[in-house]
C-alpha cells in the first residue's frame, strides 16, 4: 500500500495517544463481563473454542470479531447489524466523555501487566514511531479491513510496547490504587481491571511524556496494517487517522514472548520427515510434550531446531545442512534475521523443501496453543511444526533496523481481552 502522499506520512513525531469515548458493555444487560469477553480474533482458532465463547453469553464479543456466516460479505454485514442492534438496545454504550483507560491484567501467579488504552495517531514505518517486526498476510489485512469498514469500529486494541519507566508508568501505578471502572476474572484465571482517565491535566502529562517515545508492535500487525490501509482511503483529518491500542511500558512490565506454531494441512508426518532426509538431523523422541519442548529448547541454544508432531510421537529436527541454508536464505539481511528459526522455516522448509505457500490457509495454519496444534495434527493427519520462542531483545533490535521477521514469528502476552472497551469511529 502506498501512503507516501498522505499528510500524516510527512511529519516526524513521537507517540500521539488521544482520548476517546469508549464503548463498554452495560453490566446490568449481560450475564457477566467475563462472559462477554474473548481472546483476540487470531487466537480463537478452534471451532470448539468459538462455540464455547458464543454459548457463554448471547452478547459475547466474538460475534463481532469473528462473525459466522456463509460468505465474507455476509459475515461483515452480520457483524455490523449486530453492533448496531447492541448499541440501540443499550447492550453497549459510549462513556459520557472522552478519556484514556488504564488497564491491568493479573494471573494470580505473579504475572502483572498494566498499560494505557487510547487511540494512537497512525504513522508509516519510515517515521520510526511505531515499529513493526513481522510481515503480514495480505488476505488477512483485506479481511480485517472489510470488517472494520462494515462496522466503522475498532473492536479490539492492538498490543504495543515502549520503554519509558517515567511519569506515565508512575501515573499508571497510582491509578491502579483507585477503585476501578470495572473488574472481572475470565475463565483463564486472569483478573482484569479498567480505570478511566479524563482529567485534562492528567491527559496532558501522559501525552507529553509519550511524545518522546517510539513503540514496538507486540501483537496486532495485521490490524495495524489494516488501520493504515483504511486511513489511506479516507481524506484527513478523519477518525481513521487513529487506531485503538494498548500501550505497555515493558521497562516496568516486561511481556512474555511465546512461539506461534504451524500446522501443515494434509501432509502426514512421515511425508514431511522423508523430505528432510540428508538435509537436517532428525531424532525420534518417545516422550511427553513437556519433555519434548525441553529438548527443543536445549537444541535451539545451539542452532535452528523444530519439533514435528502428528503421528503420536515427536521428532526433533535440527542441524540443517549449511550449504542448504546458504542456497535458500537471502544473504542481504542481518545475521540475526538469517539465523532465526522462523526464517529457516519459511525460506528453507516451507518454500524450498515442502513447497507449501506460507499464506495459503488451505495448506497451513498458525496456532498459538501448543497442545492444540499437536492434537489437531493427530486428528487430521497433518504435521505440527512446533517452534521455540525468540528473545524479545532480538525482536526489538531487528525492528529498530527496519527489518521485519517472517509472519507469525512471535506471540507476545498477555494479550488484552477483547470486549472490555471498544471504539466506534462515529462516536
Amino acid at each position: 500500500m502506498n501512503t507516501a502522499g498522505h499528510p500524516e506520512a510527512t511529519a516526524r513525531r513521537g507517540l500521539e495517544l488521544t482520548p476517546f469515548r469508549g464503548l463498554r458493555y452495560d453490566p446490568d444487560r449481560v450475564g457477566s463481563l467475563a462472559a462477554v469477553t474473548s481472546p483476540p480474533y487470531d487466537v480463537v482458532v478452534r471451532p470448539d473454542g468459538l462455540h464455547q465463547l458464543q454459548s457463554n453469553d448471547p452478547y459475547n464479543i466474538v460475534r463481532l470479531i469473528l462473525p459466522q456466516a456463509t460468505t465474507p460479505a455476509e459475515r461483515n454485514e452480520q457483524a455490523a447489524r449486530t453492533l448496531r442492534g447492541w448499541l440501540s438496545e443499550g447492550i453497549l454504550a459510549a462513556d459520557p466523555e472522552p478519556g484514556l483507560y488504564v488497564y491491568e491484567q493479573h494471573d494470580g501467579a505473579g504475572l502483572l501487566q498494566r498499560g494505557i488504552i487510547g487511540t494512537l495517531r497512525l504513522s508509516d514505518p519510515s517515521e520510526g514511531v511505531v515499529l513493526p517486526h513481522e510481515d503480514v498476510m495480505p488476505h488477512v489485512v483485506a479481511d480485517r479491513a472489510a470488517l472494520m469498514r462494515a462496522t466503522s469500529a475498532n473492536l479490539e486494541p492492538l498490543l504495543l510496547t515502549y520503554r519509558g519507566n517515567g511519569s506515565t508508568a508512575d501515573f499508571v501505578e497510582r491509578t491502579a490504587e483507585r477503585t476501578p471502572l470495572l473488574s472481572t476474572t475470565t475463565e483463564d484465571g486472569y483478573s482484569h481491571r479498567l480505570w478511566s482517565v479524563t482529567d485534562p491535566a492528567d491527559l496532558a502529562r501522559i501525552q507529553t511524556d509519550l511524545a518522546h517515545h517510539q513503540a514496538l508492535i507486540a501483537d496486532g500487525h495485521h490490524r495495524w496494517a489494516t488501520y493504515r490501509r483504511l486511513r489511506a482511503e479516507h481524506p484527513s483529518p478523519s477518525p481513521w487517522d487513529h487506531g485503538l491500542v494498548l500501550l505497555v511500558d515493558t521497562a516496568r512490565y516486561p511481556l512474555r514472548v511465546r512461539a506461534i506454531h504451524r500446522l501443515l494441512h494434509g501432509v502426514p508426518v512421515a511425508t514431511s520427515l522423508a523430505l528432510l532426509d540428508g538435509l537436517f538431523r532428525v531424532r525420534h523422541l518417545d516422550v511427553p510434550l513437556a519433555e519434548a519442548l525441553e529438548t527443543l529448547a536445549d537444541a535451539a541454544c545451539a542452532g535452528n531446531a523444530f519439533l514435528l508432531a502428528g503421528d503420536g510421537a515427536f521428532h526433533l529436527v535440527d542441524r540443517p545442512d549449511p550449504d542448504l541454508l546458504s542456497r535458500t536464505i537471502p544473504g542481504d539481511r542481518p545475521t540475526a534475521w538469517r539465523t532465526l528459526d522462523a526464517t529457516v522455516l519459511h525460506a528453507t522448509l516451507l518454500a524450498h523443501i515442502w513447497h507449501i505457500p506460507e499464506d495459503d490457509p488451505a495448506r497451513i495454519a498458525y496456532i498459538h496453543d501448543t497442545a492444540a496444534t499437536v492434537k489437531k495434527a493427530e486428528r487430521d493427519g497433518g504435521t505440527a511444526v512446533l517452534m521455540h520462542p525468540v528473545r524479545e531483545e532480538v525482536v526489538r533490535d531487528l525492528a529498530r533496523q527496519g527489518v521485519t521477521m517472517p509472519r507469525k514469528s512471535t506471540s507476545f502476552g498477555p494479550k488484552p481481552a477483547s470486549g472490555l472497551v471498544l471504539r466506534a469511529l462515529d462516536v
